[in-house]
């Protein structure tokens, strides 16, 4: 099979190519604005380019049409101003605030804003995945910067977190 002039399995005819989003690597609260984070998003590179469009067109913010994305200024300095998605241009928001140095806000209508925490793109998977987990969690009642202080710091975050009335990384 010849690559370039042969579409790939499945593509109509006519098509050149296809190109699907990668879906973003997101976990969210079951509701929107419980506590400081709604949930965490764990973006692929730090090239600020590529990686909202697959985020604001996420099925899972399906529940309002996302209308805006604020992110910080310290971890997002090349932010573009604006996004495409499936159907529309997102503006792009720039904070210089502290706290939201890794999390991004993502509004979505009358539905609301989520607030996610930014996981580095080469944090471990394993560490990753507990702090998907752990902002999502309902009960959570830590920032964006201090999950992040605490899995940083080499800590599991368990006695940490449970002091302050938080279920733990697991």
């Amino acid at each position: 099979m010849n690559a370039i002039t042969k579409p790939a399995e499945g593509t109509p005819p006519g098509d050149g190519h296809t190109y699907r989003m990668p879906l973003p690597r997101l976990r969210l609260a079951p509701d929107v604005s419980h506590g400081p984070l709604d949930g965490a998003w764990w973006p692929r590179c730090d090239t600020p380019e590529p990686e909202p469009p697959p985020l604001v067109a996420s099925p899972d913010l399906s529940v309002g049409t996302v209308t805006r994305v604020i992110v910080g200024t310290a971890a997002w300095p090349d932010a573009p101003r604006k996004v495409m998605a499936p159907g529309r241009v997102i503006e792009v928001a720039l904070t210089d605030l502290a706290a939201e140095a890794r999390a991004i806000a993502v509004d979505c209508g009358t539905v609301g804003r989520w607030k996610l925490l930014v996981i580095p793109p080469d944090e471990p998977a394993g560490a990753a995945a507990g702090l998907l987990i752990a902002a999502a969690d309902s009960g959570n009642s830590l920032s964006a910067p201090h999950l992040l202080t605490l899995v940083e710091s080499g800590l599991d975050g368990q006695a940490t977190w449970e002091s302050e009335e938080g279920p733990g990384l697991r």
